[in-house]
């Protein structure tokens, strides 16, 4: 993408990029557009979906802006003058000093045909929304490795929603037709290393808090294997579950039994650590398990947000599959944003809709009809 030089930069810049920025195919496309309105000015009536920052380059967008607040010449006066080239530059002028006459010449003998000025239009807007979605993406990223935020779930989230809201916003100026998915590989996970031990040792406690309260384990489904970030605990946590599940007898040494029939020491766990490991709670185990979970919403927000900003990098990314993949991406975010919510939530309470006392206590009532006495 070129750099967009400074309002007041002088024009002699734009016109030597290619220097030390050779210019990307948008910066073309953009003087094309230019430099066709400038020829036939009521080409105008066919350009929509940009406004003056759809243009990567400052100056550019001021030049639009100040062809689009200009009205028309007349075609015919038009050519035979330059009274509204000269209107044009003194009111883009105002925005971007370092514009000039020879500069809006080479834009108009740079224009291929004015008559593809809706086509050029097109690109313009097409690289707009793929910047757009690139901020977006970058700042959801951000946000969800920032260990400053007060509450880093709903601040990330939030982010999420706008990124959301933008692809929504780009796929209806972009009709959806048959695609496929980006082809751009996906960025390798983001895993905490084994060395965090804040991680690991929430971990562990988790899983000695569960193994010593059994019963929490079913109330935490929305706890899953793919939240742990240690293979080891993701493997203990369901031998927990599937104990939980057959109503089994649930302490140290049935899970160690339980991970040696699923195979867990053959990794090179040794029996006397797992019981160790399994034989120390401390705490509540949903509170151990909503750490986790939130470790993981934070991830996975963070590689989603790494994930759309590669699709934007890769400029063979065309509109559609910049949308249908940062939908896909978001998706997974959904996932484990449901469940985030369901391990918050408070858990709903029912209440009295009468303001009456409740019914004294008595004998058992019954809508049967009262039965017959013979006599």
């Amino acid at each position: 993408m070129p750099r967009t030089p400074a309002p007041d930069e002088p024009e002699d810049d734009l016109d030597d990029l290619s220097d030390t920025h050779p210019p990307q195919p948008v910066h073309y496309a953009e003087q094309a557009l230019l430099g066709a309105l400038l020829l036939e000015p009521h080409r105008l009536t066919d350009i929509a979906g940009i406004e003056p920052d759809s243009f990567s380059n400052y100056a550019h967008g001021a030049l639009f802006a100040a062809i689009r607040a200009l009205p028309a010449p007349d075609p015919n006066q038009h050519a035979k003058d330059t009274n509204w080239l000269n209107a044009v530059l003194t009111a883009a002028r105002e925005h971007a000093r370092g514009l000039t006459a020879s500069y809006l010449h080479t834009l108009v003998q740079v224009c291929p045909w004015p008559k593809h000025a809706s086509t050029y239009a097109r690109m313009v807007e097409t690289e707009h929304a793929r910047r757009i979605l690139r901020a977006h993406a970058e700042r959801l990223a951000l946000t969800a490795t920032d260990v400053t935020l007060p509450h880093p779930v709903p601040t990330t989230l939030a982010e999420a929603d706008a990124l959301a809201r933008a692809v929504d916003d780009i796929a209806a100026r972009f009709p959806a037709h048959a695609g496929s998915l980006p082809r751009t590989p996906a960025p390798p996970s983001a895993t905490n290393s084994d060395n965090d031990e804040e991680t690991v040792e929430e971990e562990r406690l988790l899983l000695a808090t569960a193994t010593s309260h059994p019963a929490d384990v079913e109330q935490m489904w929305w706890l899953t294997t793919d939240d742990f970030t240690h293979p080891l605990h993701a493997g203990l946590w369901q031998c927990l579950t599937a104990l939980a599940r057959r109503r089994a007898p649930v302490d140290p040494v049935t899970v160690l039994w339980e991970a040696q029939q699923r195979g867990l020491l053959a990794s090179g766990a040794e029996p006397a650590e797992l019981l160790d490991l399994l034989g120390a709670p401390a705490g509540s185990a949903e509170y151990w398990g909503e750490r986790i979970l939130q470790r993981s919403v934070l991830a996975t927000a963070h590689h989603v947000g790494l994930r759309i900003e590669a699709f934007t990098d890769d400029p063979a990314t065309t509109p559609y599959q910049l949308i249908l993949g940062s939908r896909r991406a978001l998706a997974d975010l959904s996932a484990v944003r449901a469940r985030w919510h369901h391990a918050t939530s408070p858990t709903p309470t029912t209440t009295r809709t009468k303001t009456t006392a409740p019914p004294r206590a008595g004998p058992p009532r019954t809508t049967a009809p009262p039965a017959r006495i013979s006599r």
